[in-house]
């Protein structure tokens, strides 16, 4: 994992990667993680692209304040290959 990341985005990133997933991973969170590691671009129909050490993705909001399992699994996938992991 990066050093200069802050505490909440360590652990952050450690809620992303925990096993068995955690149903409580704050999209707030995620959001502002990806901010700090990559670029977020709105789009014009709600959702993010997101670009972190060369990979994008195109997420949707999720519709509570909680990522969804498929979103975790995406974001393992994409911090991964950007070498952010813990």
């Amino acid at each position: 994992m990066t050093a200069d990341l802050d505490a909440e985005h360590r652990d952050t990133v450690e809620q992303i990667f925990r096993r068995p997933s955690s149903a409580n991973v704050e999209w707030r969170r995620v959001r502002s993680l990806l901010e700090a590691v990559g670029t977020v671009t709105d789009e014009p129909n709600g959702k993010l692209e997101v670009t972190v050490g060369g990979e994008m993705e195109v997420l949707e909001r999720p519709h509570g304040k909680d990522v969804d399992v498929q979103m975790l699994v995406d974001l393992r996938r994409m911090l991964a290959r950007a070498g952010l992991s813990p």
